[in-house]
Protein backbone atom coordinates (compact mmCIF):
# COMPACT_ATOMS: atom_id res chain seq x y z
CA UNK A 1 0.00 0.00 0.00
CA UNK A 2 1.30 3.45 -0.95
CA UNK A 3 0.26 6.14 1.53
CA UNK A 4 0.73 9.92 1.47
CA UNK A 5 1.16 11.63 4.83
CA UNK A 6 0.71 15.40 4.74
CA UNK A 7 2.67 17.02 7.55
CA UNK A 8 4.70 13.82 7.80
CA UNK A 9 7.88 15.66 8.76
CA UNK A 10 6.23 17.11 11.85
CA UNK A 11 5.84 15.77 15.36
CA UNK A 12 2.79 13.52 14.99
CA UNK A 13 3.28 12.85 11.30
CA UNK A 14 6.82 11.55 11.73
CA UNK A 15 5.60 8.90 14.19
CA UNK A 16 2.94 7.78 11.73
CA UNK A 17 5.47 7.71 8.89
CA UNK A 18 7.85 5.56 10.94
CA UNK A 19 5.16 3.05 11.85
CA UNK A 20 3.91 2.87 8.25
CA UNK A 21 7.42 2.40 6.91
CA UNK A 22 8.20 -0.32 9.44
CA UNK A 23 4.95 -2.07 8.44
CA UNK A 24 6.25 -2.26 4.88
CA UNK A 25 4.21 0.52 3.26
CA UNK A 26 5.59 2.88 0.65
CA UNK A 27 5.23 6.38 2.13
CA UNK A 28 5.21 9.78 0.46
CA UNK A 29 5.47 12.81 2.74
CA UNK A 30 4.06 16.20 1.71
CA UNK A 31 5.22 18.97 4.04
CA UNK A 32 6.10 22.66 3.75
CA UNK A 33 8.68 22.19 6.56
CA UNK A 34 7.38 25.22 8.46
CA UNK A 35 7.37 23.04 11.59
CA UNK A 36 8.66 19.75 10.23
CA UNK A 37 12.22 18.57 9.71
CA UNK A 38 13.31 16.67 6.60
CA UNK A 39 15.48 14.30 8.64
CA UNK A 40 12.45 12.92 10.45
CA UNK A 41 10.91 11.14 7.46
CA UNK A 42 13.59 8.46 7.16
CA UNK A 43 13.50 6.67 3.81
CA UNK A 44 10.11 8.10 2.82
CA UNK A 45 9.97 10.34 -0.24
CA UNK A 46 9.62 14.00 0.78
CA UNK A 47 7.83 16.53 -1.42
CA UNK A 48 8.04 20.08 -0.10
CA UNK A 49 4.96 22.15 -0.93
CA UNK A 50 2.38 24.37 0.74
CA UNK A 51 -1.04 22.72 0.76
CA UNK A 52 -2.76 26.07 1.19
CA UNK A 53 -1.31 27.34 -2.10
CA UNK A 54 -3.91 26.65 -4.80
CA UNK A 55 -1.21 26.90 -7.45
CA UNK A 56 0.31 23.70 -6.01
CA UNK A 57 -2.76 21.51 -6.73
CA UNK A 58 -1.34 20.09 -10.01
CA UNK A 59 1.94 19.14 -8.32
CA UNK A 60 0.06 17.66 -5.37
CA UNK A 61 -2.17 15.65 -7.70
CA UNK A 62 0.90 14.33 -9.47
CA UNK A 63 2.44 13.34 -6.12
CA UNK A 64 -0.70 11.40 -5.23
CA UNK A 65 -0.72 9.41 -8.46
CA UNK A 66 -0.63 5.73 -7.53
CA UNK A 67 -1.32 6.31 -3.82
CA UNK A 68 -3.91 4.19 -2.04
CA UNK A 69 -4.71 6.55 0.83
CA UNK A 70 -3.88 9.89 2.43
CA UNK A 71 -3.29 10.64 6.11
CA UNK A 72 -3.86 14.38 6.44
CA UNK A 73 -1.96 15.80 9.42
CA UNK A 74 -0.74 19.14 8.04
CA UNK A 75 -2.44 22.14 9.72
CA UNK A 76 -1.95 25.19 11.86
CA UNK A 77 -2.85 24.34 15.44
CA UNK A 78 -2.25 27.14 17.94
CA UNK A 79 -5.48 28.19 19.64
CA UNK A 80 -4.24 31.64 20.68
CA UNK A 81 -2.82 32.35 17.25
CA UNK A 82 -6.11 31.33 15.66
CA UNK A 83 -7.95 33.86 17.83
CA UNK A 84 -5.54 36.58 16.70
CA UNK A 85 -5.48 35.55 13.01
CA UNK A 86 -8.81 33.84 12.24
CA UNK A 87 -8.94 34.51 8.49
CA UNK A 88 -5.43 33.13 8.05
CA UNK A 89 -6.37 29.98 9.98
CA UNK A 90 -9.31 29.39 7.66
CA UNK A 91 -7.07 30.00 4.65
CA UNK A 92 -4.47 27.53 5.93
CA UNK A 93 -6.60 24.75 7.38
CA UNK A 94 -9.78 24.92 5.32
CA UNK A 95 -8.02 26.03 2.15
CA UNK A 96 -5.42 23.30 2.56
CA UNK A 97 -8.15 20.68 2.96
CA UNK A 98 -9.97 21.94 -0.14
CA UNK A 99 -6.81 21.77 -2.22
CA UNK A 100 -6.04 18.28 -0.94
CA UNK A 101 -9.53 16.98 -1.76
CA UNK A 102 -9.35 18.44 -5.27
CA UNK A 103 -5.98 16.75 -5.81
CA UNK A 104 -7.24 13.45 -4.39
CA UNK A 105 -10.27 13.47 -6.65
CA UNK A 106 -8.10 14.26 -9.66
CA UNK A 107 -5.70 11.43 -8.78
CA UNK A 108 -8.53 8.95 -7.99
CA UNK A 109 -7.40 8.48 -4.39
CA UNK A 110 -10.51 7.68 -2.37
CA UNK A 111 -9.30 6.96 1.18
CA UNK A 112 -8.60 9.72 3.71
CA UNK A 113 -7.76 9.76 7.42
CA UNK A 114 -8.21 13.35 8.62
CA UNK A 115 -6.45 14.75 11.67
CA UNK A 116 -9.27 16.56 13.44
CA UNK A 117 -9.35 17.77 17.04
CA UNK A 118 -11.29 17.64 20.29
CA UNK A 119 -11.44 21.43 19.89
CA UNK A 120 -14.54 20.85 17.74
CA UNK A 121 -16.49 20.21 20.97
CA UNK A 122 -15.82 23.60 22.54
CA UNK A 123 -17.01 23.46 26.15
CA UNK A 124 -19.13 20.31 26.35
CA UNK A 125 -21.50 19.93 29.33
CA UNK A 126 -20.28 16.41 30.17
CA UNK A 127 -17.14 15.13 31.88
CA UNK A 128 -16.29 12.62 29.12
CA UNK A 129 -17.41 13.87 25.73
CA UNK A 130 -18.65 11.29 23.17
CA UNK A 131 -18.54 11.74 19.41
CA UNK A 132 -22.26 12.43 19.11
CA UNK A 133 -22.03 15.46 21.40
CA UNK A 134 -22.99 18.81 19.91
CA UNK A 135 -20.02 20.43 18.22
CA UNK A 136 -19.64 24.07 19.30
CA UNK A 137 -15.99 25.11 18.92
CA UNK A 138 -15.02 28.26 20.80
CA UNK A 139 -12.01 29.31 18.75
CA UNK A 140 -11.17 29.59 15.04
CA UNK A 141 -8.77 26.63 15.23
CA UNK A 142 -11.58 24.33 16.37
CA UNK A 143 -13.93 25.85 13.82
CA UNK A 144 -11.47 25.17 11.01
CA UNK A 145 -11.22 21.53 12.07
CA UNK A 146 -14.99 21.15 12.18
CA UNK A 147 -15.31 22.59 8.68
CA UNK A 148 -12.67 20.05 7.61
CA UNK A 149 -14.90 17.25 8.91
CA UNK A 150 -17.84 18.66 6.94
CA UNK A 151 -15.70 18.71 3.82
CA UNK A 152 -14.79 15.05 4.28
CA UNK A 153 -18.49 14.15 4.54
CA UNK A 154 -19.38 16.31 1.54
CA UNK A 155 -16.71 14.62 -0.57
CA UNK A 156 -18.05 11.21 0.52
CA UNK A 157 -21.49 12.16 -0.77
CA UNK A 158 -20.23 13.87 -3.91
CA UNK A 159 -17.69 11.42 -5.29
CA UNK A 160 -17.42 8.43 -2.98
CA UNK A 161 -14.52 9.38 -0.72
CA UNK A 162 -13.97 6.91 2.10
CA UNK A 163 -13.14 9.38 4.84
CA UNK A 164 -12.72 9.31 8.59
CA UNK A 165 -12.01 12.12 11.07
CA UNK A 166 -9.96 11.39 14.18
CA UNK A 167 -10.56 13.86 16.97
CA UNK A 168 -7.30 14.09 18.87
CA UNK A 169 -7.18 15.08 22.49
CA UNK A 170 -3.86 16.41 23.88
CA UNK A 171 -0.97 14.67 22.15
CA UNK A 172 2.31 14.38 24.06
CA UNK A 173 5.36 12.22 24.63
CA UNK A 174 7.76 10.61 22.16
CA UNK A 175 7.96 7.14 20.66
CA UNK A 176 11.67 7.48 19.95
CA UNK A 177 14.20 9.89 21.37
CA UNK A 178 14.81 11.45 17.95
CA UNK A 179 11.10 12.21 17.43
CA UNK A 180 10.36 14.44 20.42
CA UNK A 181 7.99 17.38 20.00
CA UNK A 182 10.23 20.14 18.58
CA UNK A 183 7.75 22.97 18.22
CA UNK A 184 7.35 24.11 21.88
CA UNK A 185 3.63 24.70 21.30
CA UNK A 186 2.20 22.08 23.66
CA UNK A 187 2.29 22.05 27.45
CA UNK A 188 5.09 19.57 28.19
CA UNK A 189 7.68 20.98 25.73
CA UNK A 190 6.71 24.48 26.88
CA UNK A 191 7.52 23.49 30.48
CA UNK A 192 10.78 21.86 29.38
CA UNK A 193 11.74 24.96 27.40
CA UNK A 194 11.10 27.10 30.48
CA UNK A 195 13.29 24.83 32.59
CA UNK A 196 16.02 24.90 29.94
CA UNK A 197 15.97 28.70 30.00
CA UNK A 198 15.90 28.71 33.81
CA UNK A 199 12.53 30.40 34.24
CA UNK A 200 9.40 29.20 36.03
CA UNK A 201 6.74 27.52 33.85
CA UNK A 202 3.47 29.40 33.42
CA UNK A 203 -0.02 28.23 34.29
CA UNK A 204 -2.58 30.20 32.31
CA UNK A 205 -5.39 30.54 34.82
CA UNK A 206 -5.93 28.77 38.15
CA UNK A 207 -9.55 29.82 38.68
CA UNK A 208 -11.30 27.31 36.42
CA UNK A 209 -14.11 25.14 37.87
CA UNK A 210 -11.80 22.13 38.28
CA UNK A 211 -10.40 20.39 41.40
CA UNK A 212 -7.17 22.44 41.46
CA UNK A 213 -8.38 25.40 39.41
CA UNK A 214 -6.28 24.59 36.33
CA UNK A 215 -7.50 23.26 32.99
CA UNK A 216 -8.05 19.51 32.70
CA UNK A 217 -7.18 17.65 29.51
CA UNK A 218 -6.98 14.10 28.19
CA UNK A 219 -3.27 13.55 27.42
CA UNK A 220 -2.58 10.77 24.93
CA UNK A 221 0.80 9.40 23.91
CA UNK A 222 1.86 10.19 20.35
CA UNK A 223 2.55 6.49 19.67
CA UNK A 224 -1.04 5.71 20.64
CA UNK A 225 -2.13 8.39 18.18
CA UNK A 226 0.00 6.76 15.49
CA UNK A 227 -1.33 3.25 16.10
CA UNK A 228 -4.89 4.62 15.96
CA UNK A 229 -4.12 5.90 12.44
CA UNK A 230 -2.95 2.45 11.42
CA UNK A 231 -6.24 1.04 12.70
CA UNK A 232 -8.17 3.79 10.88
CA UNK A 233 -6.58 2.85 7.55
CA UNK A 234 -7.76 -0.71 8.12
CA UNK A 235 -11.26 0.53 8.98
CA UNK A 236 -11.48 2.32 5.62
CA UNK A 237 -11.05 -1.04 3.89
CA UNK A 238 -14.26 -2.37 5.45
CA UNK A 239 -17.49 -2.47 3.45
CA UNK A 240 -19.51 -1.44 6.51
CA UNK A 241 -18.33 1.77 8.17
CA UNK A 242 -21.09 3.02 10.48
CA UNK A 243 -19.08 5.95 11.93
CA UNK A 244 -16.89 8.63 10.39
CA UNK A 245 -15.68 10.35 13.58
CA UNK A 246 -13.66 8.83 16.41
CA UNK A 247 -12.12 10.29 19.57
CA UNK A 248 -8.49 9.41 20.23
CA UNK A 249 -7.70 9.72 23.91
CA UNK A 250 -7.39 7.79 27.14
CA UNK A 251 -10.73 8.67 28.71
CA UNK A 252 -8.95 10.17 31.73
CA UNK A 253 -8.15 13.80 32.53
CA UNK A 254 -5.08 15.40 34.08
CA UNK A 255 -4.83 19.02 35.15
CA UNK A 256 -2.14 21.41 33.99
CA UNK A 257 -0.77 21.49 37.51
CA UNK A 258 -0.65 17.68 37.64
CA UNK A 259 1.29 17.58 34.38
CA UNK A 260 3.79 20.16 35.61
CA UNK A 261 4.21 18.28 38.89
CA UNK A 262 4.85 15.07 36.92
CA UNK A 263 7.57 16.83 34.91
CA UNK A 264 9.22 17.66 38.22
CA UNK A 265 8.84 14.08 39.43
CA UNK A 266 10.35 12.57 36.27
CA UNK A 267 13.17 15.11 35.86
CA UNK A 268 14.11 15.51 39.50
CA UNK A 269 13.98 19.29 39.05
CA UNK A 270 12.26 21.83 41.26
CA UNK A 271 9.36 23.08 39.17
CA UNK A 272 7.62 26.10 40.66
CA UNK A 273 5.06 27.50 38.21
CA UNK A 274 3.78 31.06 38.13
CA UNK A 275 0.16 31.94 37.49
CA UNK A 276 -0.66 33.99 34.40
CA UNK A 277 -4.06 35.24 33.13
CA UNK A 278 -6.27 32.83 31.23
CA UNK A 279 -5.70 32.47 27.51
CA UNK A 280 -8.66 33.18 25.24
CA UNK A 281 -10.42 30.12 23.85
CA UNK A 282 -9.36 27.58 26.50
CA UNK A 283 -12.19 25.36 27.84
CA UNK A 284 -11.96 24.28 31.49
CA UNK A 285 -12.28 20.51 30.92
CA UNK A 286 -11.93 18.43 27.78
CA UNK A 287 -11.72 14.66 28.23
CA UNK A 288 -12.74 12.08 25.66
CA UNK A 289 -15.21 9.24 25.81
CA UNK A 290 -13.27 6.57 23.91
CA UNK A 291 -15.82 3.75 23.97
CA UNK A 292 -16.46 3.98 20.21
CA UNK A 293 -12.85 3.58 19.07
CA UNK A 294 -12.18 0.85 21.62
CA UNK A 295 -15.20 -1.15 20.42
CA UNK A 296 -15.05 -0.55 16.66
CA UNK A 297 -11.26 -0.52 16.11
CA UNK A 298 -10.43 -2.77 19.08
CA UNK A 299 -7.86 -0.09 19.87
CA UNK A 300 -6.94 1.23 23.32
CA UNK A 301 -4.37 3.77 24.49
CA UNK A 302 -1.45 2.00 26.15
CA UNK A 303 0.32 4.86 27.95
CA UNK A 304 -0.50 6.81 31.12
CA UNK A 305 0.60 10.33 32.10
CA UNK A 306 3.81 9.16 33.79
CA UNK A 307 4.84 7.22 30.67
CA UNK A 308 4.05 10.20 28.46
CA UNK A 309 6.08 12.66 30.53
CA UNK A 310 8.97 10.22 30.96
CA UNK A 311 9.25 9.69 27.19
CA UNK A 312 9.07 13.44 26.54
CA UNK A 313 11.81 14.07 29.10
CA UNK A 314 14.10 11.40 27.61
CA UNK A 315 13.62 12.80 24.10
CA UNK A 316 14.34 16.32 25.33
CA UNK A 317 17.52 15.22 27.10
CA UNK A 318 18.65 13.43 23.93
CA UNK A 319 18.34 16.66 21.95
CA UNK A 320 20.48 19.80 21.80
CA UNK A 321 18.81 21.48 24.79
CA UNK A 322 19.79 19.03 27.52
CA UNK A 323 18.79 20.35 30.96
CA UNK A 324 21.43 20.16 33.68
CA UNK A 325 20.09 18.86 36.97
CA UNK A 326 20.44 21.39 39.75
Amino acid sequence: MSICVTGGAGYIGAHIVRLLTRAGHEVIVVDDLSYGEAGRVGDAQLIQLDLADTAEIPRLQNALDGCTAVVHIAARKQVGESVERPAWYYQQNVGGMANLLLAMQGANVDRLVFSSSAAVYGQPPVERVPEDSTTKPINPYGESKLVGEWMVRDAARAWGLRGISLRYFNVAGAGWDDLGDPAVLNLIPMVLQDLYEDRPPAIFGDDYPTPDGTCVRDYVHVVDIATAHMAALGYLERDERPFDTFNIGTGFGSSVRQVIDTVGQVSGLAVNPVIQPRRPGDPAVLVGNVDRIEQVFEWKAQHDLLSIVDSAWRAWQAGPKRITLR
